[in-house]
């Protein structure tokens, strides 16, 4: 496990699998340096909280929890994205500083897919309107071609 501290002075996992084991094959990135709707520069930031509560709900499960400063989601609060090999990468805002549950509940559904989707009826409904952005894989782009 490695540490590291932003600029923000909120720790950070550069990379960490939370199960202890080989990598996860899931990511949830959470930006640590999200202000939340208000814009306050109190630290730690409502970011940090967020990675803070998303390590502690990925705790025993297969999902890394990972934390950037600034994923450029700044007008949609706070935010993270889920990444998992061979699927599409999904971005979301307007989380909240205990949507940790919600995120690795996300990664888990998108790591047990088996067409790379993020099945949209059983998300938690902060994943269901917070969605910004689904992205496709490179493989997905070569296919489509």
């Amino acid at each position: 496990m490695t540490s590291e501290i932003p600029q923000d002075g909120a720790p950070s996992l550069a990379s960490s699998s939370v199960s202890g084991a080989a990598p996860a094959k899931t990511t949830i990135v959470v930006c640590h340096s999200c202000r939340g709707p208000d814009g306050p520069d109190d630290l730690p930031r409502p970011g940090s909280r967020l990675a803070e509560d998303t390590r502690r709900a990925a705790r025993g499960k297969d999902v890394c929890v990972t934390s950037f400063g600034c994923l450029g989601n700044c007008k949609r609060g706070l935010s993270a994205a889920i990444l998992s090999g061979g699927s599409w990468s999904y971005m979301f805002g307007w989380l909240n500083e205990d949507s940790g549950d919600d995120l690795v509940a996300g990664a888990e559904l998108l790591a047990a897919s088996e067409d790379g989707f993020m099945p949209f009826r059983a998300r938690p409904e902060s994943l269901k309107r917070g969605l910004i952005a689904r992205i496709p894989t490179t493989l997905h782009l070569d296919n489509n071609q």
